[in-house]
């Protein structure tokens, strides 16, 4: 039988759960035949054939698999697990038992995307705090999506077009858009199910796309108010251009890459002067050159300061003139400390002229290729004419040298190719108005930013901030919201609407019936809309849509600190401008997963760890795991080990419950299991009442669900995972479950007291323990969760363990008084080699106090020690043989008195010292030969060592160190 039915409803008494009319009798005969013989407990142990039917696991549709019939988790039961939460709706907000919601709107992933660990950290992340507040009794809405990454996209179609021999000019904006659509129908799931595969308990059915019809409204509503507040407007300035793809590219999408190139040092003439007057300039793109417009040098610069005013001629222009200037900001130390100003292609040449009024000159192409302002040069690509510059340069003398210099390279995050800085018209956001607000939010503590350094960062970019370039020259995104009057002026003569319908009708009152109207070409950068995600999502601009009532503002919004700027903030300005309120009331960053080696993961570098793999080897709980136990905005080094680590520890859960599983009571034991579930933990009593070991497990239990529901409520993840790892593997498995066994396997037949106490103390804190786990490990926990007795909700959906519940700390220091023996006394037997299996003597000497406790537990203390239990004393004073005893201090006022006589067999130590006396005069003899032997005579220096000599060393007297000394 591979699979045990579940219970899932709620019983009314104890006896009703195991009569032959229950629902899991109903559900499945076998388990619960009328006829089957109970089987009594064994002296030894419980019978664990009979307790092997007793878990009530798996759904009746086999769903879950018990530990008592599997040898580890199953990997593979992941996916139908989560199938199965998803099937009974628990992904979905829940109002029955909280009214203050947690939400968290999930960064979408590119449309485009294929999981990687940056996308596993942050599911992981946000997963374990929806699942906690999900327990906790809040309705819970994480809410999922995908970005529709329109460079990202444009390009991956286009390649797939070439391939067939099509180029999208060819074919056409709308039946190029109607491609892309298929693509997105084809392929863009694939990033969603992979999350799924992460455990990540989304509400799918509120699932968006930033191409949505809905999100499309929003973004247009958003385009018209900040263009009617006059925070939209359009210019020709610097940006970022790609002359592959042809559009600008915000500054996220470029990447900067240290590079072997060249410093190349020209000559500039000075005009009017002899051949000796010229200026040198050191540049790593000459071909830039076409478009200089002034040369600068430092005022204090005396190598130059007579050449101020004058004009210099720009090489390979036939004679072009240009003003000698002085600028402060020139950088002596660097190439020959004169800058050439060339202001249509550098960012800092172009703030610097229009500082000084200087013209824009643009040599460039939107191809890369220059234009007719290079003169012969037109129409060659930018890196053709730079070796052709530079070979004719060297021809007319005018090149000085060519020495190799280290670039810092703009590539496209996308393609590849070398960014052009290029001033190109486009569509701007007036920032400042928008940042102020922003800064204030933090400010007033309407905004927590985790960690919170970086909230200096934050104020440093909102204070410094520049426009935001908001239109891209591609055909897969959301139109830009402008038309254009046939036959006007493009800057002056244009109308910004909601739909074509309206602009039409704007046209008409304007200019009147018979104009005609077409729409900018170009479209929003992926990032505008993905700065109304919080509230578009929820319905906005519709302010009565239900969602948007209930769910915003969201409570959390978690990402990669990476974007803090590019994404989070404009979220931030945005949610403020269109709904007055922060959209988010916490921001998680995360940071970077690097390899073992702290290095950042690239298939240049072959480091790349692919979360898909990982979870076939490991499972999406030891991953999990693994990547929550870091710090919140620090980089993450992922290796094997760990991930090895968090499986043994995904297997060890996996055994503790099979343990529990096997060592609860025949199920049709009925006084056993009302004796179990009489056992209650929330009030003083019943905790102070139990065995000491007991005691002190569910006092520590207690202590543990304090301490992780705070650190939970504070985001502080990482000590969540620790603490709880801690208490299962070190105190519950490796302490109380050991303990537990002199209850379970030496109580007898029956309803014992000590046994059911153990048996209740142990499903008790296992049940807790998977409860505290489940945000981080949720596949394994809701398994065997699943696998215990009378489970009336699924893991996912149950309540989280109670806090302030009742704990003893005295008992706490009992039993780690008896711990700390035990642990001196398995010292001692390993260090004088005692095998495992025997049993030997002791006596405990403490105060009549300690006695008392130590010897109530003194079964658990000889099972824990391998004692023997007939020959264990317990006393006020030192044993009469003391002397030939093993002397032990556990702590202050608690030893033991190990006999020798019981730990060694005299003659078989003897025979052993012997051996090793034997070995070692062996290696003492030849040690002495080597030091003796000419060759380290010769080294040190003096005579062989004489019989008298030799007796001297072999006493332990020393030759002196001036003697000994070596040349």
């Amino acid at each position: 039988m591979s699979t045990i039915l579940s219970l899932s409803t709620s019983y009314s008494s104890r006896s009703s759960l195991f009569s032959p009319f229950s629902a899991c009798n109903r559900l499945n005969p076998l388990l619960f035949y009328t006829r089957r013989r109970a089987i009594p407990l064994s002296p030894r142990r419980f019978n664990r054939l009979t307790t092997r039917l007793l878990a009530v696991a798996a759904s009746e549709n086999g769903v879950f698999t018990s530990p008592e019939i599997a040898k580890s988790f199953d990997f593979a039961a992941e996916e139908r697990i989560y199938n199965w939460w998803e099937s009974q709706g628990y992904f979905k907000p829940n109002f029955d038992r909280g009214s203050d919601p947690f939400v968290i709107s999930m960064p979408p992933p590119n449309v485009t995307g294929s999981l990687h660990m940056g996308h596993a950290m942050f599911v992981t992340l946000e997963d374990i705090m929806i699942r906690y507040n999900r327990m906790k009794g809040r309705p819970t809405l994480w809410l999922p999506g995908s970005d529709h990454a329109g460079i990202a996209t444009q390009l991956v179609v286009e390649r797939m077009l070439a391939s067939e021999g099509i180029r999208r000019v060819e074919m056409g904006r709308d039946e190029f858009t109607r491609r892309v659509w298929q693509w997105k129908e084809k392929y863009g799931g694939t990033i969603a199910n992979q999350i799924k595969r992460l455990g990540a308990s989304c509400d799918w059915s509120r699932e968006h796309f930033t191409l949505d019809e809905q999100l499309s409204q929003a973004v247009v509503e958003a385009f018209v108010r900040l263009h009617e507040k006059g925070l939209i407007y359009q210019g020709s300035y610097m940006v970022n251009w790609s002359p592959t793809l042809q559009t600008a590219v915000s500054d996220l999408e470029v990447e900067y890459s240290e590079e072997s190139g060249y410093l190349y040092h020209i000559r500039y003439r000075v005009a009017g002067g002899s051949r000796s007057d010229y200026l040198t300039v050191a540049t790593t793109r000459p071909e830039t050159l076409f478009g200089d417009v002034a040369l600068a040098v430092h005022p204090q610069d005396d190598r130059y300061s007579k050449y101020i005013g004058q004009m210099a001629i720009v090489p390979q222009t036939f004679g072009r003139h240009v003003p000698i200037i002085s600028d402060k900001h020139v950088d002596r130390e660097f190439g020959t400390g004169v800058l050439k100003i060339s202001p249509g292609h550098d960012h800092n040449d172009y703030l610097l002229a229009r500082k000084l009024g200087l013209p824009i000159l643009n040599v460039m192409n939107k191809d890369g290729t220059l234009n007719d302002v290079a003169g012969l040069y037109s129409g060659l690509d930018r890196f053709e004419a730079r070796e052709k510059l530079w070979a004719e340069l060297e021809e007319t003398g005018l090149a000085v040298k060519k020495e190799p210099h280290t670039l810092r390279v703009p590539r496209s995050q996308r393609g590849g190719e070398v960014i052009e800085p290029l001033v190109s018209k486009q569509w701007f956001v007036s920032m400042e108005p928008l940042a102020e607000k922003a800064l204030q939010a933090v400010e007033k503590g309407e905004l927590t930013i985790i960690p919170e350094r970086f909230e200096k960062i934050y104020n440093h970019w909102l204070s410094n901030i520049k426009d935001w370039c908001i239109s891209r020259q591609l055909w897969w995104g959301h139109r830009i919201p402008v038309w254009y009057i046939v036959g006007k002026d493009n800057e002056e003569d244009y109308i910004v609407a909601r739909n074509v319908d309206e602009a039409l009708e704007k046209a008409h009152e304007k200019y009147g019936k018979n104009v005609e109207i077409y729409q900018d070409p170009d479209v929003l950068d992926t990032w505008f809309s993905s700065a109304l995600w919080p509230f578009s999502t929820l319905g906005w601009p519709d302010l009565s849509a239900e969602d948007f009532k209930r769910f915003y503002p969201t409570t959390m919004l978690e990402t990669g600190h990476d974007i803090l700027f590019f994404w989070v903030a404009r979220m931030v300005m945005m949610g403020i401008e269109f709904t007055g309120t922060v959209p988010f009331s916490y921001v998680y960053l995360h940071g970077l997963i690097r390899d073992s080696q702290g290095r950042k993961m690239s298939k240049t570098l072959g480091n790349v760890i692919d979360p898909l793999d990982t979870i076939k080897e490991f499972g999406t709980d030891a991953l999990r795991f693994t990547l929550a136990l870091g710090t919140a905005g620090q980089d993450l080094n992922l290796s094997s080990e760990r991930l090895t680590s968090n499986k043994a520890f995904t297997n060890k859960l996996w055994n503790a419950g099979k343990f529990i599983l096997q060592n609860l009571p025949n199920e049709n034991d009925i006084s056993a299991w009302e004796k179990i579930l009489s056992y209650k933990f929330d009030s003083e009593g019943s905790v102070l009442n139990l065995p000491l070991p007991e005691c002190w497990v569910v006092s520590k239990l207690h202590l543990l669900i304090d301490s992780v529901s705070a650190s939970y409520d504070k985001f502080f993840f990482g000590e969540v995972g620790r603490e709880t790892y801690d208490f299962f593997w070190a105190d519950f498995a490796d302490w109380y479950i050991e303990a537990s066994k002199d209850r379970l396997y030496h109580s007898g037949t029956g309803g014992n007291s000590v046994a059911s106490v153990a048996q209740a103390v142990l499903l008790y804190t296992f049940e807790n323990i998977l409860k505290v786990l489940h945000p981080f490990m949720p596949f394994v926990t809701e398994e065997l969760w699943q696998a215990l007795p009378n489970r009336k909700h699924a893991l996912i959906v149950s309540p989280w363990p109670e806090t302030q519940l009742p704990r003893s700390t005295s008992s706490i220091k009992k039993f780690e008084n008896l711990q700390a023996l035990v642990r001196a006394i398995r010292n001692a037997r390993a260090e004088y080699s005692v095998e495992p299996a025997k049993r030997i003597s002791a006596s405990v000497v403490a105060s009549n106090e300690v006695i008392e406790y130590i010897a109530e537990e003194k079964e658990v203390l000889a099972l824990l020690s391998r004692l023997d239990l007939q020959n264990l004393h317990f006393t006020n004073s030192s044993p009469g043989n003391a002397d030939q005893s093993v002397h032990l201090v556990a702590g202050e006022g608690l030893e033991a008195y190990l006999p020798l006589a019981d730990m060694v067999d005299i003659s078989a130590e003897v025979q052993r010292l012997s051996k090793r006396l034997s070995k070692m005069q062996k290696e003492y003899d030849g040690l002495m030969a080597k030091l003796n032997s000419p060759q380290i005579v010769d080294w040190l220096g003096y005579p062989s060592l004489s019989t008298r000599d030799l007796r001297n060393l072999e006493k332990g007297s020393q030759q002196k160190e001036n003697k000994l000394s070596p040349k």
